[in-house]
């Protein structure tokens, strides 16, 4: 008799010592036999002790079920199916075998609708490759995270990991079809707050696809600039437009560059300082037909700083990698909408000479050409080229669109609801400034957004009653966006602070036409005199004067002909 039916024969009997009848289905004897052991040396200890029978028994059915679940429930009272019938998976380079009614109970995941395609190209558009010999399924993903879908096909739930990264976790449990609605509940809340904690921490340095395009900040500017210069590679006058574009768009570069930088800062000063004094009394001229003039040392003033924002413009432009870009960079956009204005003043003042005394309609070009004055202070803008601050005030109001209009949308209700309210309250009194609701808007905003001018004020106690609801609806509107907009401002503005002074201390750019060397070359071309030296002194110190000329002659030699073999890379 073989050791498999001694085996087989002996687990029979000690079935029938504990009183189970004889199996019916096929079990797997060497993983039960261990089992049913230690239950009949339980249940002969339990006949020998004299306590009443059925507690004994109770208790011994309560071991019995507890270490069948343990020791192999399913193999013991189940059959298990075929394996021809299991599916084979490989993710990652391990391998799986899974029930396929248990990848069925899902129908929206790729694994169940890998199982219904009907032919080999439908099964490959949904996984990396497929063996019809092995009838193997291949995924070129991650089998760590692998482990926890195969978990939600038992459990229905799926468990995130710490160790993967939210949005790696994200992308693979979206592959696999997946939804978040099925996460956890003891997963959700960690799973949803580190998610939103990382957009949050990165909101403005995603890419363009994801968002769109904003006020460049200093790391854009920095990954930017190098981007462009691999665009002059090919184009015409390649060297000299990016040593040009170099020197006027990173300060840093070189002092020149810096040079360029303090100008043009320096003309943005001072064509503001001007034009503000220009709207003192003491500098307004008028002519002979009592229409008011520039004064002329600040006529010429404006055209010098114009003739150099002009220079400054064209240049940019003709010298920048591509010009569609450049004219999309809202810093750019700014620098046209500051000089166009002069330009529309200069026509419109030559029009108005020429044809004043033959076309009447002339008659108001000059309130026109107050008006383009009046834009020149969108100059004061340009100081964002040079203030991290106003960059990141700019990038802030641009990213926080949805706080910025949720801070609107609640003012714009709450100035609605209390200007009705205190027009109610206060329209019976003759004294009062508040009798309609259109005074009530310029009243319920000042009171909101607690500035207060006091030139308009409630007289009645139902009236002071709703300005005091007003007043604090107000702290409450404005305080919860307005926390969300300076926390932003905050971490912008700390982070381009420290990119700046990163990009202080750093070493000059080299330029990119500059020959390649090889680490090792360089290291052999800055230690090895060093070495050679000391070698030297240490020969000198011990020969005397009989140093051989020889070795220095060899260490020249090879001196030289590494410097030439790091020039030649």
């Amino acid at each position: 008799m073989s050791a498999p039916t001694d085996r087989t024969n002996v687990f029979y009997k000690q079935c029938g010592q504990i009183g189970l009848d004889r199996p019916t289905v096929r079990v797997n004897v060497p993983l039960t036999v261990l089992t049913v052991e230690m239950l009949v040396g339980h249940f002969l200890v339990i006949k020998k002790k004299k306590k009443k029978f059925y507690k004994d028994f109770i208790y011994f059915c309560d071991v019995f079920v507890r270490v069948i679940r343990t020791m192999g429930y399913g193999q013991m009272l189940h059959r298990r199916g075929d394996e021809e019938d299991q599916v084979h998976l490989n993710v990652g380079g391990v391998q799986h075998e899974v029930d396929p009614d248990m990848l069925l109970q899902f129908p929206h995941t790729r694994l169940a609708r890998l199982l219904r395609c009907q032919s080999e190209a439908a099964i490959l558009e949904l996984c990396d490759d497929y063996s019809p010999a092995e009838k193997e399924y291949y995924f070129d993903r991650n089998p760590q995270v692998f482990l926890c879908v195969l978990n939600f096909y038992h459990t229905g739930r799926i468990h995130t990991m710490e160790e993967v990264c939210v949005f790696s976790f994200s992308q693979e449990i979206e592959y696999w079809g997946i939804h978040e609605l099925h996460l956890s509940p003891c997963c959700s809340n960690w799973y949803h707050e580190r998610k939103e904690y990382i957009e949050d921490r990165d909101w403005d340095t995603r890419s363009d696809d994801q968002q769109p395009p904003s006020l460049d900040s200093s790391f854009e500017e920095l990954s930017a600039l190098d981007k462009d210069l691999a665009k002059f590679k090919g184009a015409w006058c390649a060297e000299l437009r990016s040593y040009i574009w170099l020197r006027l768009e990173d300060p840093g570069h070189s002092r020149a560059s810096k040079i360029i930088a303090v100008a043009s800062l320096s003309l943005v000063l001072t064509s503001i300082v001007a034009m503000c004094v220009h709207s003192m009394p003491e500098f307004q001229r008028v002519d002979d037909n009592e229409r008011p003039i520039e004064d002329p040392v600040l006529a010429i003033l404006e055209e010098i700083c114009i003739a150099c924002f002009s220079a400054e413009f064209i240049i940019r432009l003709i010298v920048a990698p591509s010009s569609r870009k450049f004219l999309g960079n809202p810093l750019n956009i700014i620098d046209v909408a500051s000089i166009l204005p002069f330009y529309a003043t200069l026509a419109l003042e030559t029009a108005d000479e020429e044809g004043a005394e033959e076309n009447a309609d002339l008659e108001n070009v000059g309130k026109v050409v107050q008006v383009l004055r009046l834009m020149r202070i969108l100059r004061i803008l340009k100081l964002a080229r040079h203030s991290v601050g106003l960059r990141a005030l700019g990038a802030t109001v641009r990213h926080s669109y949805q706080e910025v209009g949720l801070l609107l949308l609640f003012l714009s209700v709450g100035i609605s609801i209390f200007s009705a309210l205190i027009y109610f309250a206060e329209k019976e009194e003759e004294d009062t400034d508040l009798g309609t609701i259109p005074s009530g808007w310029w009243w319920a905003t000042i009171t909101m957004t607690t500035v207060g001018y006091g030139d308009t004020c409630p007289v009645t106690l139902a009236g002071k009653i709703v300005a005091t609801l007003c007043i604090i609806c107000g702290l409450l509107v404005v305080a919860l966006p307005i926390t969300i907009i300076f926390n932003k401002f905050s971490k912008y503005y700390q982070r381009n602070k420290a990119i700046e002074a990163q990009c202080i201390t750093k070493p000059e750019r080299r330029d990119p036409e500059l020959p390649y060397y090889n680490i090792r070359d360089l290291f052999t071309d800055t230690v090895y005199p060093f070495i050679g030296g000391i070698t030297f002194r240490n020969s000198v110190s011990s020969a005397g004067d009989d140093t051989d000329a020889s070795s220095l002659q060899d260490i020249e030699v090879y001196d030289n002909d590494t410097r030439e073999n790091g020039a030649t890379k």
